[in-house]
């Protein structure tokens, strides 16, 4: 059976098939030694470090009303909630005595 090559004549890769995944190598088997020494070390599933964090993660509880209505947005709803607060903050400025 021919493999199908990962990418096309414009060099767009295709969507990877379990097969595809399965016969992949892992980076100890086709990196060299020194450049493997260099690169980062990190459990897998695991994020690197940040450059500048953006955000600020804390636990908030919200009504159930209000969860609800944003996870009935679909996907990126935390998102959409997070540009709600930042709109309502530019039409609620802090006053200047706090």
């Amino acid at each position: 059976m021919k493999k199908e090559p990962l990418t096309d004549k414009t060099g767009e890769v295709r969507e990877l098939t379990g097969v595809d995944i399965r016969s992949m190598r892992t980076g100890d088997e086709v990196l060299p030694a020194d450049l493997l020494k260099v690169l980062p070390k990190s459990k897998v599933g695991q994020r690197g470090r940040q450059k500048a964090p953006t955000k600020i993660s804390i636990t908030l509880r919200y009504s159930p009303e209000v969860v609800l209505y944003f996870r009935e947005t679909g996907r990126g709803w935390q998102i959409r909630m997070d540009e709600a607060l930042k709109e309502w903050i530019k039409k609620h400025p802090r006053s200047s005595s706090r």
